[in-house]
């Protein structure tokens, strides 16, 4: 997932990644080859918090993949699908001021 900050009027934005968006592209920047263990992706990844809302609320990937309840992982996409519901969960149960949900409807 990811969602574009305010736009300053300049260039395009970069996209702002979060939840399994940052995961994917932080597991871009490794070697790590699949099936591989929960270790494994923390040391690859080096326990990198991962945010998981546009807000900037963070978790330690050590801390989210103790949320999937499994320790070993057949490829990419089965380890991104398992930390999906974490990160799903994380997201809707942070509360938010009413000013952030308001400047999130907002277009720009």
């Amino acid at each position: 997932m990811a969602a574009r900050p305010p736009s300053n009027g300049s260039e395009e934005p970069d996209a702002i990644e979060f939840g399994i968006a940052a995961v994917d592209a932080r597991l871009d920047e490794t070697d790590l080859a699949f099936p591989a263990t929960d270790e494994e992706i923390v040391d690859a990844i080096q326990n990198e918090s991962i945010p998981f809302n546009t807000h900037g609320f963070t978790v330690d990937l050590r801390t989210a993949l103790d949320e999937t309840g499994r320790s070993e992982f057949d490829s990419e996409q089965d380890l991104l699908n398992a930390l999906y519901p974490v990160f799903e969960e994380r997201r809707n149960s942070t509360s938010v001021g009413l000013l952030a949900q308001v400047r999130e409807m907002l277009p720009f």
